[in-house]
């Protein structure tokens, strides 16, 4: 603080380069979700594809993620053993896989402000599957704060003007699959020392994400697509979605790196509450009451969710920095003990 209480110059612009990094990320966010609306929904671009489309994601974001880390030096890559590589990052490449196809799917089936509350449900798919793997410990408080928001997103469902069930299934699907994967990495990679940022991330799970969607793309997709005479490839369309989604892996980079993991979160919540916003005065979505209703209770338990998070790493790093004190005071006291030791121990003129 400088004079008269006033933030330093340094402070000052942390936070206004920590706040364009958040706008960055919100935008490209905002831009990705409404862009693959935009390609998938019949009625507008009209290009139900999501494998291929996802397909065309993964193949691009391969190839500018080598070229950033083996050609530019830009990222440092991680040294992994192919064995690591078919046991952890394999598993990986398939759920996320299976992640992308359902979500993107979904655009085609529901709106985009309902899959927003939709996605509410990740918090209570991650800790629910993280139970199940061991990695978290079962709380009832922490359970009941789960289910308050499943109940909040079964009102916003019941209020849903357009409630389709087949979309609904996919997008829970990708829920469940996503949470899995997140889990996973846990599992498989953090636990073994195996730190991937969102580039690397690319470079290894990108072309293992792009061989597993091979196989449904070549009995869904390819038979329409290789029959459908009037197709054409939009290089303007898809270079320039393609460019958005891999520039949105690079603000996660940048996001987390220059911020923190929580306030993406909030982040999020802030860009969720704007898609829902821009879908009903934009899109021309229906957005209901209960819609909303549902929608407020899941995200005021999204919110208790991220701040028992936050209480429960304060708490963690306190406890950390008393312990690292407590044995500096004792290493000291060695020390001191020792010395007068020392001193008692030398001959007297």
């Amino acid at each position: 603080m400088g004079k008269g209480g006033s933030l330093s110059e340094g402070v000052i612009k942390n936070i206004i380069i920590s706040y364009t990094y958040v706008a960055i990320w919100i935008f490209l966010s905002f831009t990705v979700i409404v862009y693959n609306k935009y390609i998938l929904d019949k009625k507008m671009y009209g290009w139900p594809f999501p494998i291929t489309l996802t397909m065309i994601h993964m193949s691009f974001c391969s190839t500018l993620a080598f070229l950033l880390i083996k050609v530019f030096k830009f990222v440092e890559p991680v040294s992994m053993s192919r064995d690591t590589y078919l046991r952890s990052v394999v598993p990986v490449g398939a759920l996320y896989s299976l992640s992308l196809w359902l979500s993107n799917s979904a655009y085609i089936y529901l709106s985009v402000s309902f899959i927003q509350m939709l996605k509410a449900l990740m918090p209570a798919a991650v800790y629910s599957i993280g139970v199940l793997f061991k990695k978290e410990g079962f709380k009832s408080e922490t359970m009941i704060n789960m289910l308050s928001i499943s109940f909040g997103v079964a009102i916003a469902a019941y209020g849903e003007a357009r409630f389709d069930v087949w979309g609904v299934i996919l997008q829970l699907g990708a829920v469940a699959f996503e949470a899995t994967r997140l889990v996973m990495i846990q599992i498989l990679l953090t636990s073994k020392g195996i730190t991937l940022n969102p580039i690397t991330s690319l470079y290894y799970v990108a072309p293992c994400c792009l061989a597993f969607l091979f196989i449904p793309w070549i009995v869904v997709e390819f038979p329409i697509l290789r029959d459908t005479s009037s197709f054409y490839f939009d290089y303007l369309i898809f270079g320039t979605n393609s460019f958005c989604a891999f520039a949105l892996n690079l603000a996660v980079f940048l996001l987390v790196g220059k911020t923190s993991a929580l306030t993406m979160n909030v982040a999020g919540v802030v860009k969720d509450w704007l898609l829902i916003a821009f879908s009903w005065s934009v899109i021309k979505d229906t957005v209901t009451p209960i819609n909303l209703f549902g929608y407020g209770i899941a995200f005021l338990g999204v919110a208790y969710y991220n701040h028992a998070k936050l209480q429960a790493l304060k708490a963690k790093d306190a406890q950390k920095t008393t312990q690292q004190v407590d044995e500096e005071s004792g290493r000291l006291l060695e020390e001191r003990e020792g010395n007068e030791g020392g001193r008692k121990n030398e001959p007297q003129d």
